[in-house]
């Protein structure tokens, strides 16, 4: 499980959203999460269904990634999917009503319109920003998106480089878990048996190790930045400076464009509808 989760990690390619400034891919991202939120309707969700595998096929990134990106939210997905079925009431003739179990049609649209929400969020925002950004890349994005407030003292640079760092150690710290979790087997441990509680406990003397090899690769990084006479952002040059060009202007109108859209869909008349 722990290897299909490739939250932070980037796929080097060459398709237009590879080339796409970093900036609109961020303020494409903002578009994107925005519209996910506001779809309301069967029309909004199938234009979000249907532009996320446009974007898979733009972006390059093979299907197998894509779905291996879904498997460890399966788990918030179908959580989420149950909540919504069986505690959403409506003044409707209930489809099942056994017991205390009561399943309404408004529940089932809205479990089946949260799924949808949820998948297309997370793939979406991925292909867009993190599968197909490197993190030096995303950093200058996110420290030029925010240079403005350097005027009123707000350490821009700073923040972008621990989100992108942050963002960057999470794949380094699951090939680490991986790796622990694999010689605690190999000298007996057992973290599939017994109920929840004796499996939550198995996996604390993970936790030691892992913390320990996180700080350990901090300390690491801080010293290969100061061998290379790293000073945060005084002084600091750039070997690409960032430019707009055609197809960055064109990516800006099409976000514009989508959100447009899925206002325009849900003004439609549906019944399915949340």
């Amino acid at each position: 499980m722990l290897k299909d989760i490739t939250l932070g990690q980037y796929f080097s390619g060459n398709s237009i959203l590879h080339r796409l400034d970093p900036r609109i891919k961020i303020i494409a991202v903002l578009f994107f999460a925005v519209s996910v939120f506001i779809a309301k309707n069967v029309y909004s969700f199938a234009f979000l269904l249907l532009s996320v595998i446009l974007l898979t096929l733009v972006s390059g990134i093979s299907y197998k990634i894509v779905l291996k990106s879904i498997k460890p939210v399966l788990v918030i997905v179908i959580f989420t999917a149950v909540i919504n079925l069986f505690f959403t009431k409506a003044d409707e003739t209930p489809l099942i009503d056994w017991l205390f179990i009561t399943v309404y049609p408004r529940g089932i649209k809205t479990a089946v319109f949260m799924i949808v929400r949820i998948l297309t969020l997370i793939v979406g925002t991925s292909l867009i920003l993190t599968y197909t950004t490197s993190p030096i890349a995303l950093t200058d994005g996110i420290e030029r998106l925010l240079s403005p407030l350097k005027k009123i003292k707000v350490p821009v640079h700073e923040f972008a480089m621990m989100m992108t760092i942050a963002l960057r150690f999470i794949p380094t710290l699951l090939e680490e878990t991986d790796k622990i979790i694999s010689a605690q087997k190999a000298r007996g441990a057992g973290f599939d048996e017994g109920g929840l509680m004796k499996k939550a406990k198995a996996f604390l003397p993970i936790l030691i190790p892992l913390f320990i090899s996180a700080f350990r690769r901090a300390d690491e990084l801080a010293v290969a930045m100061e061998c290379r006479c790293y000073r945060g952002d005084e002084g600091r040059t750039r070997m690409k400076e960032l430019k707009m060009q055609g197809r960055d202007v064109t990516a800006l109108i099409l976000a514009v464009l989508f959100t447009a859209c899925i206002i325009f869909f849900n003004t439609l008349p549906t019944t399915l509808s949340i």
